[in-house]
């Protein structure tokens, strides 16, 4: 079956960065739209960074300037670029591939991976 492993969390100071990925298999990834989400404690996941097949991006309000999303289709591999990490920042982040076509929909997670900012 499809799956997405992500990879590239951990712990950092306030400032610092890091990068994400989602490493997939099993689909057709040049086709689908990714994305990211996060999910803190006690809060509900929210929208990241996205990326379309044709590579259009855009990024939730909180984030934009600092983190950057891309995608490889060689490598089947989408990438979160974190720069100037805040302690809000902490949360596990999902990556995410979604396909809408005119009769079903296909969405798909990955397990997440931990990130936490702080000193």
């Amino acid at each position: 079956q499809v799956q997405l492993v992500e990879s590239g969390g951990g712990l950092v100071q306030p400032g610092g960065s890091l990068r994400l990925s989602c490493a997939t298999s099993r689909m057709t990834f040049r086709v689908y739209a990714m994305a990211w989400y996060r999910q803190a404690p006690g809060k509900q996941r929210e929208l990241v960074a996205r990326i379309t097949s044709g590579g259009s991006t855009n990024y939730a309000d909180s984030v934009k300037g600092r983190f950057t999303i891309s995608r490889d289709n060689a490598k089947n591999t989408v990438y979160l670029q974190m720069n100037s990490l805040k302690p809000e920042d902490t949360a596990v982040y999902y990556c995410n591939a979604r396909r809408s076509m005119v009769t079903v929909d296909y969405d798909y997670w990955g397990q997440g991976t931990q990130v936490t900012v702080s000193s």
